[in-house]
């Protein structure tokens, strides 16, 4: 009579190298998952610590990833000196650009991609085409950018200012109370702050075309002659001058981002970085003031970020927005009317 002993402890070993390699790889998974955070929070790697806690904290509804491991101080001293600076509180104003109206309704479109991101840029030659678009429905609920842009008959848009969150609501609102004011045909169609000497950032075009963007009360903007805009920021690059500081990424960590700038011809440039994905998390505001200064920005503001950022270009939505949704709701975009 044959046994086969041999073949099982054969078969036994094998069972036992497989158990071992998925215990193995258990711990692997449970230790990276515990270490991790800690290496993150409190590692020597200052630029993905800045990263990590400026994109949490750039959110209301992610800030408990960065509260979870770090004192309202310790995030302060990460990303405390990150901030665009305020050129124009420092003296400085606003230079009047000189060029002509370039009547020509054109817009190109262009793709942009990096390691972290894909975006949209399109370019704007005229301007005057610049007008602001808003939610029939404000202050109650917002509406998606290619709604606004399909109801004034506009041939591209981007999303603009941002708007007030609710607690109730998981800190995601309806997109229907602006965070400010919106300005539109010289008039002011809404100001929370009920106040037109309040300065806060701005984002406006003047009645010859000109971006305006920094610190302004409504008063001041509507003596210079602003007849288009909303109250967003902050500024990235004002009289040709980055805002954010050397060695910083801005403070508010990678996201979706919209932006728009003004080259010194006056053409506009709208931009729309795509993010919040495993591969592809987004761009940060110094990513989006070099990308402008390298296309000749002289000043450019950031817009409204994160699920609200889209760009709408001949009937569709040409970007990929964050939400799975899709299109979340806001108050105001950014329209290119035709000609």
């Amino acid at each position: 009579m044959y046994t086969f002993k041999h073949n099982k402890t054969e078969k036994d070993g094998k069972r036992r190298k497989v158990k071992a390699i998925i215990i193995f790889i258990i711990f692997e998974v449970v230790f990276t998952l515990i270490s991790a955070p800690a290496l993150v929070f409190y590692g020597p790697f200052e630029n993905i610590k800045k990263l990590i806690v400026g994109t949490s904290w750039a959110t209301l509804n992610h800030q408990y990833i960065a509260k979870s491991f770090l004192s309202d101080q310790a995030i302060e001293r990460i990303i405390g000196n990150d901030f665009a600076v305020d050129i124009l509180g420092e003296g400085e104003t606003i230079q009047k650009l000189d060029f002509e109206i370039n009547h020509d309704s054109k817009i190109m479109v262009q793709n942009i991609s990096s390691i972290a991101f894909d975006g949209k840029v399109i370019t704007i030659y005229d301007p005057t085409l610049i007008k602001i678009g808003y939610s029939r429905f404000i202050p109650k609920y917002g509406e998606p950018t290619s709604h606004i842009a399909k109801n004034n008959s506009a041939v591209a848009a981007i999303n603009a200012g941002g708007f007030l969150d609710s607690e109730a609501e998981g800190w995601t609102g309806t997109g229907g109370i602006p965070d400010g004011y919106i300005i539109h045909e010289g008039k002011v169609i809404y100001n929370l702050y009920n106040d037109e000497n309040v300065k806060i950032d701005t984002v406006s075009f003047t009645n010859e075309g000109m971006l305006i963007v920094g610190k302004y009360s409504i008063n001041e903007l509507l003596k210079l002659g602003v007849i288009e805009g909303v109250s967003f920021g902050p500024p990235l690059i004002i009289n040709g001058k980055p805002t954010i500081p050397e060695g910083s990424d801005g403070g508010w960590g990678a996201a979706p981002r919209t932006v728009i700038g003004q080259k010194a011809n006056g053409e506009i440039i709208m931009m729309v970085i795509d993010g919040r994905k495993i591969s592809k998390w987004g761009a940060t505001l110094k990513d989006c003031q070099d990308i402008l200064l390298q296309m000749g920005a002289v000043n450019a503001s950031n817009l409204d970020g994160g699920s609200s950022a889209t760009m709408y270009y001949n009937g569709k939505v040409i970007n990929k927005p964050a939400d799975a949704l899709g299109e979340r709701a806001v108050p105001s975009v950014f329209l290119v009317m035709p000609e």
